[in-house]
């Protein structure tokens, strides 16, 4: 994925791989520039799973259960540093890249969820490609 591996083979739609990919080239490595000498990988922490919202008994399916979705915990770097979602979203070293990609998955993605919309994202972005009526929802 113009030459950044996901830390884990992710099952997703070819939807979801499209958007992975915009959001990759036109994003994440514009934002990383040459910092650690750039971009290595993702950490996945959640692709194909067929469950509910997160997780509760009776929810609806999620959009991982139909493959639309992909969860990003870190951004790993060639010199080895990670970026990561839980600790660098409120560190002054690393929180303007993380935001700077968050809002940038926005319009690729149909849903971008991070640490600022609830407790279940508190250590990840989780990207999906659902359709909403009024456009992207990102929080």
């Amino acid at each position: 994925m113009d030459g950044v591996k996901l830390t884990t083979a992710a099952k997703v739609n070819c939807a979801t791989a499209a958007a992975l990919r915009e959001w990759v080239t036109k994003s994440v490595k514009p934002a990383v520039g040459k910092r650690g000498g750039g971009v290595a990988s993702l950490k996945v922490v959640a692709h194909y799973s067929c469950r509910t919202r997160n997780n509760r008994a009776g929810g609806k399916i999620s959009e991982h259960g139909k493959g639309n979705a992909i969860d990003i915990a870190a951004i790993n770097l060639r010199n080895g540093e990670s970026l990561t979602v839980l600790r660098g979203w409120r560190d002054r070293s690393q929180s303007k890249i993380l935001r700077r990609v968050h809002r940038g998955a926005c319009g690729p993605f149909g849903t971008v969820l991070g640490p600022d919309s609830d407790r279940y994202h508190q250590d990840h972005f989780h990207f999906d490609v659902a359709s909403h009526r009024s456009g992207s929802y990102c929080r």
